[in-house]
């Protein structure tokens, strides 16, 4: 790829990690923040509160793909990106000045509550303007290199968040981290976005888009842009977007923002090396997704998509099992790296796969809000559901829980065709003549059989 290809995968990388810092130093600093908002009681139960506001903001996830899918579509990727992360540092800040339970009650609460709203608006339309900026930035031959980089960017602002977790651990005193500590990395992401504001208002637009705003041949009509009308001509590839998720949001969150807290939790591990083992697992992950994309620009997407499939429903329960036994860094480290070994099939190429599916027009609300479906229903409830069966006292349900939605998505990639080598500029029109597709069932066959 070309030096302007690495410019844009760069700017929007960039903002994409501070966009995930802030979503997950969420999950990660849960355990420090629980008790300030709610009253004394059971450890699991205050989790489970934390958990349940962390759910709620995935619920927002739909509206904000809809809103800013749409926003993507008529107005650009580059004003969708903007958007997004201006919501993303607003909430970062209310989260680092809410008040605690013993200033004002359930107020602070409420406040959490509104920023997780927030948050939620804004990564739902970050997920989807990211992926199709990413996709379309590159060159064909190297979509599945680029779009990789959305989860290396995605896990360094984990890595990040982690990373300052245990300096913070190390460097302040447990009672000082519960009672203000866990503020700091919401201070921090509120100023990162704030910077990366800045460099996402000079970046570049997509040429893909560009020749789209032109009159290029696309199947979308004008008026139609980023429209659900629009995205029902092509609600086969909108319901392909869900099934094919489905297993990979559940094993993504449960293997990432969940780990530390099971590793905590149930594993009996303390929480600095929870954190350590998450850290060291999530860098050697963060590697593997370019390797990961450039072989599915040789080989395809299916056969990576297959092989999460078949890991993921295989070897979740035994996984998941050894780790709750784990008793040190290492047997944790090691069983940890091979579950994210696993799902890297999925995170590596699922977001050019999902934009490789929908015509330019509809291309941004096309993966955004069948996407965000997809996560508020199985990816931000993993953590709860995981918490409801431990509390229930039958935590291996959650095992066979994330087996069973991998085998799911297993069927879908069996049965879906290869997406590799389609044309960006003209998927989604007819055969032979660039005219817009009808209403129902799309008719089109924008994943040609190779």
């Amino acid at each position: 790829m070309g030096r302007e290809h690495w410019k844009k995968i760069w700017v929007g990388s960039a903002g994409n990690m501070v966009e995930w810092f802030d979503w997950f130093v969420y999950a990660s600093f849960a355990t420090y923040f629980a008790g300030a908002f709610f009253p004394e009681g059971n450890d699991t139960a205050k989790l489970m509160n934390t958990a349940g506001i962390f759910a709620v903001g995935f619920f927002m996830r739909p509206v904000g793909g809809w809103l800013l899918g749409r926003v993507g579509d008529r107005k650009g990727r580059k004003a969708a990106l903007t958007l997004t992360v201006t919501l993303m540092s607003a909430s970062a800040l209310l989260i680092a000045v809410a008040p605690t339970y013993s200033v004002a009650g359930y107020g602070g609460a409420a406040v959490l509550l509104i920023a997780r709203l927030l948050q939620g608006l804004s990564v739902g339309g970050e997920y989807a303007a990211s992926a199709t900026y990413l996709t379309e930035a590159s060159a064909p031959r190297h979509r599945g290199l680029a779009s990789s980089f959305q989860y290396v960017s995605m896990t360094v602002g984990q890595i990040l968040g982690l990373g300052l977790q245990i300096v913070l651990q190390r460097t302040m005193s447990d009672e000082a981290l519960h009672s203000w500590g866990w503020r700091v990395p919401f201070i921090i992401g509120a100023l990162g976005a704030a910077v990366v504001f800045y460099l996402r208002r000079n970046m570049l637009e997509t040429e893909v888009y560009e020749e789209l705003a032109e009159g290029g041949p696309d199947g979308v009509p004008a008026a139609e842009k980023g429209t659900i009308r629009a995205l029902l001509a092509h609600k086969r590839e909108a319901f392909l977007v869900i099934a094919l998720t489905m297993g990979g949001t559940v094993a993504y969150y449960t293997y990432t923002t969940y780990l530390t807290k099971y590793l905590s939790n149930s594993a009996g591990l303390p929480k600095e090396t929870a954190t350590l083992v998450s850290f060291c697992a999530l860098i050697v992950f963060a590697a593997l997704q370019p390797l990961a994309g450039a072989l599915s620009d040789r080989i395809g997407r299916r056969p990576l998509l297959i092989t999460f499939a078949l890991g993921s429903t295989f070897l979740t329960v035994p996984i998941m099992t050894l780790l709750s036994r784990a008793g040190s860094f290492w047997p944790a480290f090691g069983l940890s790296l091979l579950a994210l070994v696993v799902i890297t099939g999925y995170t590596s190429i699922n977001a050019c796969v999902k934009a490789e599916l929908f015509p330019t027009g509809v291309r941004a609300l096309g993966v955004a809000l069948p996407y965000a479906v997809a996560n508020a229903l199985f990816g931000g409830t993993a953590e709860y559901v995981a918490l409801w069966f431990k509390r229930s006292g039958a935590e291996s349900g959650f095992y066979w829980y994330v087996a069973g939605c991998a085998a799911v998505s297993l069927i879908v990639y069996l049965t879906m065709r290869e997406t590799r080598d389609i044309d960006l500029k003209t998927v989604g029109t007819r055969r032979g003549a660039p005219e817009p597709v009808g209403g129902g069932e799309s008719d089109a066959d924008p994943v040609p059989a190779r």
